[in-house]
């Protein structure tokens, strides 16, 4: 990878995606983009993600086992949509999708540990007649 050269990938989970850029640094760092009312405000990754187990979930991809390389990267994020959790989900599958895109050989050990592959699942629509998706309506004898 070139200096100054980033590689792009978009994460998705449930209603949140992830745009995310990666660059080779010296030490993992994480920065939030958001948007607020058409601004672009940066944050810190451990002040959008205030719980350890958000952080934990995300910085997964990073962790290293026997038979994983050291990486170490500068991440950018824009996340949209969704809730805090979703977002958490989204952003660790676009890092995956871009690491992958850095090195190939990666694809094994992401894929081992299920980062590449995008939970499809979703909130199921509400049905007419129905309180929620699948709740009826009490039902009573008389």
């Amino acid at each position: 990878m070139a200096k100054d050269s980033y590689i792009e990938a978009v994460g998705r989970r449930k209603t949140a995606r992830a745009r995310t850029r990666i660059v080779s640094a010296n030490k993992t760092k994480i920065t939030i983009l958001q948007n607020v009312d058409g601004k672009m405000i940066k944050k810190k990754f451990e002040d959008y993600f205030p719980t350890e187990y958000l952080r934990d979930l995300v910085l997964d991809v990073f962790k290293t086992g026997d038979d994983a390389p050291d990486l170490k990267f500068e991440v950018t994020s824009i996340i949209k949509g969704g809730g805090i959790s979703a977002q958490a989900q989204a952003l660790r599958h676009g890092i995956a999708r871009a690491l992958v895109k850095y090195d190939d050989k990666l694809r094994t050990y992401l894929k081992k540990r299920g980062f590449l592959k995008r939970d499809a699942r979703s909130v199921e629509r509400k049905k007419f007649g129905l309180k929620k998706a699948r709740r009826a309506p009490q039902w009573s004898k008389r």
